[in-house]
């Protein structure tokens, strides 16, 4: 007997950090009465193993047996390094109705905490990772949705037996064979269960700090450490509103960072977060596997300053004000256009040459390093490009980034100027070929005519990939960002 199935695959699109759903139905044998009210056995039936952008399963589909008709929620990869997840909360909870396209839950990742919205009208009738649960693995099974509210009670007692990754629906692995001697270490088949998670389950201990949206969002307006206020009343200890108001009239005061000291008090162990060790795993890539060697030049920035005043007066009413690291960033992407090699990326077996000039620019948080994209730095004017990074740094700072505005990027930019650093070397981001350190600005005298006369002068180094960029090219690089900036009014035309 044949029945119609109907498979709901969740995917994600790189320009939203929205789960889409995509539908397909088929004619599929009917499978044996296998599940009970109490265990839950694989579902033997012909599965559809559908991939998200990333490769990875991320099923739900539609169950007929013992249960009532319902959709399987599985944890997606919301970011092409996420291994693992956490989920912050659960804006529903059991027995809710559901509309297609409400928050969900809140899913934190190694680059961002990121709304995770109902993929379909419905009830919520079992979540089966709790809010506080880290490092949750990708195909993990979250959550099951009903059409029906009078199907919830039916999932009371629900578990997830399956293990991550394989397919719901696999028939149980076939009886061993007679023993017999096996041929020394035999590579074990690929359609045998993967031996579970076997992922760390180390956590942050204490590192992340758990809190609603709304709590967030007032404590970076007032500037308050959430880590301050310790457990709060929410669930899993997660900080509410109302404990941050508490705190705020106390006065809490900022803590230490939780750490393990040493018995003596010589030293603490501080714990590694999620985005610490992706930046930590990068960077070891980049710095042993691309070839770097570095350029400097010194770029006189007299017009530049003088160009930036009569603007930002100019834009007074707008109640803009012009950075020098805008018209940095407007230089950068011109250079880049001018000389599309530098614009490439090495792939191995060929190099891409990209038509885009987008400028990712590191910004320092409390989480770590990020470096959101101005996309197409070339063809914007200095306003919007300063809109751009004060709208993406504050992002990246209250860690609302979406994986579009920091994934990907054909340039980088680290500018550690204001801490009076004169200049610095900085680390290529991969797969980009190469990276931007700037310096402060000094003053220096210069000659001029018969006299001497004061110059601001902008130190620079420009890291290579020399596999992409010869020497000759990122010199050529470097004189074109240079040519920009001491004429700035090119950049203007």
């Amino acid at each position: 007997m044949s029945k119609l199935v109907t498979w709901r695959h969740l995917s994600t699109k790189w320009n939203s950090n929205v789960l889409r759903r995509t539908t397909s139905r088929c004619l599929s044998v009917e499978a044996p009465n296998i599940l009970t009210r109490t265990t839950v056995s694989p579902f033997k039936s012909s599965l559809f193993r559908n991939k998200d952008l990333l490769g990875n399963d991320v099923i739900q589909c539609r169950y007929y047996a013992d249960y009532p008709d319902h959709s399987r929620v599985a944890l997606p990869a919301l970011s092409p390094t996420m291994e693992l997840g956490t989920i912050i909360s659960w804006a529903k909870k059991e027995g809710d109705k559901l509309n297609e396209g409400d928050l969900l839950a809140e899913i934190e990742t190694d680059k961002a905490t990121m709304g995770f919205e109902t993929p379909e009208e419905g009830y919520l009738a079992k979540i089966l990772v709790p809010a506080g649960s880290k490092d949750v693995p990708i195909g993990k099974l979250v959550c099951i949705i009903v059409e029906n509210e009078s199907d919830v009670a039916a999932f009371k007692d629900f578990k997830d037996d399956a293990p991550v990754g394989a397919p719901a629906s696999a028939p149980p692995p076939p009886p061993p064979k007679a023993a017999a001697a096996p041929p020394p270490a035999p590579p074990k088949p690929a359609s045998s269960p993967a031996p579970g998670p076997t992922v760390s389950q180390k956590s942050a201990g204490g590192a992340r700090v758990y809190a609603s949206p709304l709590a967030k969002r007032l404590a970076a307006e007032k500037g308050l450490d959430l880590a301050s206020i310790g457990a709060g009343s929410g669930l899993f200890g997660s900080i509410t509103s109302a404990d941050l108001s508490k705190a705020s009239k106390a006065g809490a005061a900022a803590p230490s960072i939780s750490a393990k000291p040493s018995a003596d008090g010589a030293y603490a162990d501080l714990p590694v977060s999620a985005v610490r060790g992706v930046i930590a795993k990068r960077l070891l890539q980049s710095k042993q596997t691309i070839p770097h060697y570095y350029l400097n030049v010194d770029v006189r920035l007299n017009k530049v300053i003088k160009l930036r005043e009569q603007m930002n007066k100019a834009l007074e009413k707008r109640g803009a004000k012009l950075s020098i690291n805008d018209f940095v960033i407007k230089a950068t992407a011109l250079a880049s256009r001018r000389v599309p090699e530098a614009n490439s990326s090495w792939q191995d077996t060929f190099i891409r040459e990209y038509h885009t000039v987008d400028v990712s620019v590191a910004v320092n948080t409390d989480k770590g390093l990020f470096t959101p994209i101005v996309f197409d730095a070339d063809k914007k004017g200095l306003v919007d490009i300063n809109n751009d990074v004060k709208t993406l740094a504050a992002k990246a700072k209250e860690g609302k980034l979406q994986p579009h505005e920091f994934q990907g990027g054909t340039v980088s930019i680290s500018n550690l100027g204001m801490f009076g650093i004169k200049n610095f070397s900085a680390i290529i981001n991969p797969p980009q070929a190469c990276i931007l350190a700037v310096g402060s600005l000094s003053q220096r005298l210069v000659r001029e005519g018969n006299e001497n006369v004061p110059a601001d002068f902008l130190s620079v180094t420009l890291s290579c990939d020399h596999r992409v960029i010869d020497g000759a090219v990122g010199a050529q690089w470097l004189q074109a960002f240079k040519e920009l900036l001491e004429t700035p009014e090119n950049m203007l035309l």
